[in-house]
C-alpha cells in the first residue's frame, strides 16, 4: 500500500514533487532529496528568532552564517533536475527544512547534548544557550513536526524501494572551537580573524558519509566507489568518512539504518559553492557550481536506481 506524501508546512518544511515527462503518475517517487539544514537564508533565521523570548548571545546571526549549510538545498534541487533530465521516467520528492540549526538541529536527535568539537563530536540538538523553557518547548515542537514529515517522506519513497539523497555543506576549515555555548560568537570572531582563519586544517572538498564509526556500509552498494571516481574526474578532491561519518546522534544515521543500502549522505565544501567565502556574513550559492556537483551525483544515483 502506498504512503501519502507529506505537504509543505509554513516555517517548518517546503515540499516539492518533480516529475519527469515520462513518469507514471501513480508510481511513488524514485528519489527523496531531504535537506535537514535547508534554512540557509537570513529570513529563515530572523523569523524564528522573533518567536523566541529568552535571552540569547548577542549577534547570534553570525554563528548562523558560519554554521548553516548554504547551497545544500540548491545542489540538492540541481541534482533532482539533472536526474530527471537524464532519466525522464524518474520523479523526485524534495524536502527543505526551514528551521535554522542555530536554534534546533533537525539532523540531530533533539536531546543530543553535543561534545568536544575539536575531538570529533557534533554540535548539539538544542544548544545550551537556549535556556528559556518556552523557547525550548517551541523548538522541540518544531523539531518533532519536521522529523515526522521526514519520516513520512522516507516511508513513501524508500519504503517503496526508492533512494534518498541527504546533501550537506560544511565550512572549508576545521575551526579551533571546542563547544557551541554562550561564547560561540566571540570564539568564532577570534577563529575567523583574517590573520588566523587560513591557519586551521583544510577539509576535503567532498566527504561521502557512507559508513558508521565501525566502517559498516549503509549507502547503496557501489556508489561510494563510483562517486569517488566521478568527483575526482570532475576535478574535486573527494574522500569518504574523513571529517565525518554516519554518527548515531544524527537522523541521517537513523534513516540509513532504517533503509540500509538506500540512503546517501555527503558533505560539500561550502567555499566551492558560493560567490565568496565570508564566514560571518550572508552567502549565496552559485547555480553553476551546484550544477557541477549535480553532474556527478545524478548519473551515480540513476545507476543505483536502475539496479533496484
Amino acid at each position: 500500500m502506498s504512503v501519502a506524501l507529506p505537504g509543505s508546512v509554513a516555517d517548518v518544511v517546503d515540499v516539492e514533487l518533480l516529475r519527469g515527462p515520462r513518469t507514471d503518475p501513480d508510481a511513488p517517487p524514485d528519489l527523496l532529496v531531504e535537506v535537514p539544514h535547508g534554512a540557509d537564508e537570513r529570513g529563515h533565521y530572523d523569523r524564528l528568532r522573533a518567536r523566541l523570548g529568552g535571552d540569547l548571545p548577542a549577534d547570534l546571526h553570525e554563528f548562523f552564517h558560519v554554521n548553516t549549510d548554504v547551497a545544500a538545498w540548491a545542489l540538492g534541487r540541481a541534482t533532482a533536475l539533472a536526474l530527471i533530465e537524464a532519466a525522464p521516467q524518474r520523479s523526485v520528492l524534495l524536502l527543505r527544512c526551514l528551521i535554522p540549526r542555530t536554534f534546533v538541529d533537525c539532523n540531530r536527535v533533539a536531546d543530543y547534548r553535543g561534545g568536544s568539537l575539536d575531538a570529533g563530536a557534533l554540535t548539539p540538538g538544542i544548544p545550551s544557550y537556549v535556556r528559556d523553557p518556552s523557547d525550548r518547548a517551541l523548538l522541540l515542537e518544531l523539531h518533532t513536526a519536521y522529523v515526522e514529515l521526514a519520516r513520512q517522506a522516507f516511508a513513501a519513497v524508500c519504503g517503496a524501494g526508492g533512494l534518498a539523497l541527504l546533501p550537506h555543506t560544511y565550512g572549508p576549515r576545521s575551526l579551533g572551537i571546542d563547544a557551541v555555548d554562550d561564547e560561540i560568537v566571540t570564539n568564532l570572531r577570534w577563529a575567523c580573524a583574517p590573520e588566523r582563519h587560513d591557519t586551521w586544517p583544510l577539509r576535503a572538498e567532498v566527504d561521502l558519509l557512507t559508513r558508521d564509526g565501525d566502517g559498516q556500509l549503509f549507502a547503496p552498494v557501489g556508489i561510494e566507489e563510483q562517486l569517488l571516481a566521478g568527483f575526482a574526474q570532475a576535478g574535486f578532491t573527494p574522500t569518504a568518512n574523513d571529517t565525518y561519518f554516519l554518527h548515531p546522534s544524527t537522523l541521517g544515521h537513523a534513516w540509513s539504518v532504517a533503509y540500509p543500502g538506500q540512503v546517501l549522505s555527503l558533505e560539500l565544501r561550502r567555499d566551492l559553492l558560493v560567490e565568496a567565502w565570508r564566514p560571518l556574513e550572508p552567502m549565496r550559492p552559485v547555480p553553476a557550481a551546484c550544477e557541477r556537483v549535480a553532474g556527478v551525483l545524478a548519473p551515480a544515483l540513476e545507476r543505483a536506481l536502475a539496479r533496484r
